[in-house]
C-alpha cells in the first residue's frame, strides 16, 4: 500500500512540474506576443537582433513599398526583428526616429531617402556602437565614420533595359502606321533635376533610342518625390504635347493612371502597375534592396566590416525588371530584353557609351563629375574612359548629370 501511495505521489509531482513548466512557457509566449503588438513592428524570434528602418512615405508610395518589402524579406530571411517607421520627413524628425530605434535596441538602422542623410550621419556620430546605412546618399565614402554607410545600385542598367522595351513599342507603333518616325516622342515625369533623375531618364532614353533611332524625349519635373496629382498632371501635359509613351522617376500612381485613362503606353518604376493599368503597362525596373540589406545586417550582427559605399548590380540581383505585360508590349520584347541584359552583364555593352550620344553636337571624351560631394558641388573626378561614362563606379549614388542632345527639359525643379 505504501508503494502505491508513493507511486501516486510521484506521478502527481511530475504532473505538477510539467504543468508549471507549461504555464511558464505559455507566459513567455504571451509576453512575446505582447512585445510584437507594437505598431509597425514585424518580429521574428529566432535571433536576438533588431534592425530598424526609416521610410519617407508608406506603402502607398511605390518607392517606399519597394523598400518595405525588402526590409521585411531580409529580416525574415535572417530571423531577426524588423522595426519600421514610415512617413518620416527629411528633417530632424529623421534623427529623432533613428535615436528612437537605437533606444528600442536596434543594432542596425537604415533610411531610404536622399534628404535623410545628414540626420543619419548625426545619429551615427552619437551612437558609434550602432551601424547606420542610407540609400541614395553620397557622403559615406568621405565622412570617415566606421558605422555609417551608403548603398545604391546600377539601376541605370535596369532603366536602359526598360528603355529597350519602350523602343520596341515605338517601332511597333511606327510599323503599324499609328505614328510616323518623327513622332516617336517619349514623355518622362521626373521628381527633381538631380543627378539621380538625370541619370535615370538618360539611360532610359538611350535604351529606347538603341532600338528606335528617331526617338526623342521631353521631361516634366514635379518638385516632389510623391505627389499623385502633380505626377498625373505632368503626364497629361506630356501626352497633350504629343508624347506617345510615358515613363517616370516619381513614386505615385499618378503617371500610370493618366496613361491608362488616355490609352498611352507606360513604363513604370519600382514595381508592376498591371493591376491598375492592364492595357498600358509594359514593364518596370526597380532596385531589389534585399541582397544589400541581408549583407549589411548580417555583417552588423557578426561585428564585421560593412562597405562604406556599396553598389548592387545585375549580377548581385539588385537590379530587377518585372515580367513584361504581353498585352501592351511589342512582340519579342522579353526576348530582346534578355539579349541586351546578357550584353550588359558580360561587359560588351555600356549604357553610357559616349559614341551613342552627343552634347551640343559633340562627343565627349572626358567629363569632371562631382563625386566627392561638397557644398559647392565642385567637379572633382574624370569619369569618362575607355569610351564610356563610368556611372556608379567611383561612388554608388549616380553622378551622371549631363544634358544630352535629343532630350528637352520643359522645366527644372531643385
Amino acid at each position: 500500500m505504501k508503494k502505491i501511495i508513493a507511486m501516486l505521489l510521484a506521478v502527481l509531482f511530475v504532473c505538477g512540474a510539467l504543468a508549471a513548466c507549461g504555464g511558464s512557457s505559455d507566459k513567455k509566449a504571451d509576453d512575446k506576443k505582447d512585445d510584437k503588438k507594437e505598431e509597425g513592428t514585424t518580429a521574428v524570434e529566432s535571433v536576438d537582433f533588431k534592425a530598424g528602418f526609416i521610410f519617407l512615405h508608406d506603402e502607398n508610395s511605390t518607392y517606399d513599398l519597394n523598400f518595405i518589402n525588402a526590409a521585411e524579406a531580409a529580416c525574415k530571411n535572417l530571423g531577426i526583428e524588423c522595426v519600421i517607421k514610415t512617413n518620416i520627413p527629411e528633417s530632424n524628425d529623421c534623427k529623432e526616429a533613428a535615436l528612437d530605434l537605437v533606444d528600442q535596441g536596434c543594432g542596425f538602422v537604415f533610411a531610404d531617402s536622399f534628404g535623410h542623410e545628414d540626420f543619419m550621419i548625426e545619429a551615427a556620430k552619437d551612437n558609434p556602437d550602432v551601424q547606420f546605412a542610407h540609400a541614395t546618399g553620397t557622403k559615406a565614402h568621405t565622412a570617415g565614420l566606421d558605422n555609417y554607410h551608403n548603398a545604391f545600385a546600377s539601376i541605370y542598367e535596369g532603366r536602359y533595359l526598360a528603355g529597350v522595351a519602350a523602343g520596341m513599342k515605338l517601332n511597333e507603333m511606327i510599323e503599324s502606321g499609328k505614328i510616323s518616325e518623327d513622332q516617336a516622342k517619349i514623355g518622362y515625369v521626373g521628381a527633381f533635376t538631380y543627378a539621380e533623375v538625370v541619370s535615370g531618364y538618360t539611360s532610359f532614353f538611350l535604351g529606347a533610342r538603341s532600338i528606335c533611332p528617331t526617338a526623342t524625349m521631353e521631361v516634366q519635373f514635379t518638385g516632389s518625390w510623391y505627389d499623385e496629382t502633380a505626377e498625373k498632371e505632368a503626364a497629361t501635359t506630356l501626352i497633350n504635347n504629343g508624347c506617345v509613351l510615358i515613363s517616370q522617376h516619381a513614386d505615385s500612381m499618378g503617371a500610370p493612371t493618366a496613361c491608362e485613362d488616355a490609352g498611352v503606353p507606360d513604363v513604370s518604376y519600382n514595381g508592376s502597375t498591371i493591376d491598375a493599368c492592364p492595357n498600358t503597362f509594359i514593364v518596370s525596373s526597380r532596385i531589389d534592396w534585399t541582397p544589400y540589406l541581408e549583407y549589411a545586417i548580417k555583417a552588423a550582427m557578426n561585428g564585421e566590416k560593412i562597405d562604406a559605399d556599396w553598389t548592387g548590380t545585375l549580377g548581385t540581383g539588385s537590379v530587377a525588371l518585372t515580367e513584361v505585360n504581353e498585352k501592351a508590349a511589342a512582340p519579342g520584347t522579353a526576348e530582346k530584353i534578355a539579349e541586351v541584359k546578357a550584353s550588359l552583364e558580360n561587359g560588351s555593352l555600356h549604357v553610357f557609351d559616349t559614341s551613342t550620344f552627343t552634347v551640343d553636337g559633340a562627343t565627349l571624351d572626358k567629363y569632371e563629375a562631382d563625386v566627392d560631394t561638397d557644398e559647392a558641388f565642385t567637379p572633382d573626378t574624370n569619369v569618362i574612359s575607355d569610351g564610356y561614362f563610368h556611372e556608379s563606379e567611383f561612388r554608388s549614388a549616380p553622378y551622371f548629370d549631363i544634358r544630352i542632345d535629343g532630350i528637352k527639359l520643359l522645366n527644372e525643379k531643385y
